[in-house]
């Protein structure tokens, strides 16, 4: 989009949305939200930099999933501070925080709890397990069989665990924060793909630059020690989710939005395009929820009221890439999902 369409765009944007309403005290008022807003997360990630060295699109994707009440997946490989990253935000947000380790002796009861007979009064009690919490750390979440890991596919989506004959809500916000290895294949086990869709976001964590790595290793592996302000209350936390039911997009963008998701499973439509062949199973009508949410977190990080295409393009490969699955086309030929995203990206009209 040319310098020219993007004032066009906010133009209209300011014509709909602010003059409507004329230069009332109202729309002051939401300018100054919006801006609180940003500084508010302007803060978060100035914090977690007191720890975290070139990380920062780590924190904003869990502060994205915060806000939207969403999930995230975290693929690097081994060293790159992503248990270090979700440790630091449960500290600076003061939210409770606990770890499981996914192995392969799992059991579904160890994530979310079983009941336990006792003896002495011949009745079974409760036993809630770790992920009655508000922030979960799947730790190799890629290490456990299916089994385990579909343990958290009703706490992902509905915020509530079934033990027995009860349900039980999990505490609010919740969110689960999972790591996986990309490299590593003796013990592990793929993520289905119903859990796979669960995810707002993956995030692929990436090595760090020279300069990055240098100041990484100068803190000798003692980063975790470095002390962090508790920045985030609860209080702030819904601030900024009630700011985010206040960013409005056009039906132009989620227009936009939705072509961007129906090219990923053309292959059904006749309308094929060069890169149909390397997919087999496009993005589920989910991604696109996932897609305006996160366009308007990005929306909200610099403190704008409403969506340009710019956030949606920035929002969906983290969006798409693990909601794509590649045919055996792809593998052959080396295509990533990443790049598949990048080139519908050029593909579908830009309002």
């Amino acid at each position: 989009m040319d310098k020219n369409n993007i004032n066009s765009t906010l133009t209209g944007f300011e014509n709909t949305e602010v003059n409507g309403q004329g230069n009332s005290g109202e729309n002051i008022q939401d300018s100054a939200i919006f801006e609180n807003c940003r500084k508010i997360l302007d803060e978060c990630r100035a914090e977690a930099a007191k720890r975290l060295v070139g990380q920062g699109q780590v924190i904003d994707a869990i502060l994205t999933a915060i806000i939207t009440g969403g999930h995230v997946l975290l693929e690097g490989v081994p060293g790159l501070a992503k248990t270090l990253a979700v440790k630091t935000f449960a500290e600076l947000s003061g939210l409770d925080f606990k770890r499981i380790q996914f192995t392969p002796d799992l059991l579904p009861a160890d994530v979310s709890g079983t009941l336990i007979y006792e003896q002495n009064t011949g009745n079974f009690s409760v036993r809630k397990g770790p992920v009655f919490t508000n922030v979960v750390l799947a730790d190799e979440i890629n290490r456990a069989p299916a089994k385990v890991q579909s343990a958290l596919l009703e706490a992902m989506a509905e915020k509530q665990v079934t033990i027995g004959e009860k349900t039980y809500p999990l505490p609010q916000p919740f969110l689960v924060l999972a790591t996986q290895n990309p490299i590593e294949q003796e013990g592990t086990y793929n993520l289905p793909e119903a859990e796979l869709d669960r995810f707002l976001l993956k995030v692929l964590v990436s090595y760090p630059a020279p300069q990055e790595e240098i100041q990484i290793v100068k803190t000798a592996g003692k980063a975790g020690d470095v002390a962090v302000k508790k920045v985030l209350s609860a209080q702030k936390i819904k601030d900024l989710q009630s700011a985010f039911e206040k960013v409005v997009c056009a039906d132009k963008i989620i227009e936009y939005m939705v072509n961007i998701v129906s090219v990923t499973r053309n292959l059904n439509t006749g309308r094929r395009t060069e890169f149909s062949k390397y997919i087999s199973f496009g993005a589920s009508p989910r991604s696109g929820i996932a897609l305006l949410q996160c366009s308007k977190v990005k929306a909200l990080f610099v403190g704008r009221s409403f969506v340009l295409p710019e956030d949606v393009k920035n929002a969906a490969c983290e969006v798409l890439r693990h909601r794509l699955v590649l045919s055996y086309e792809a593998a052959a030929d080396g295509i990533t999902a990443d790049e598949i995203i990048s080139k519908i990206l050029t593909f579908v009209p830009v309002p």
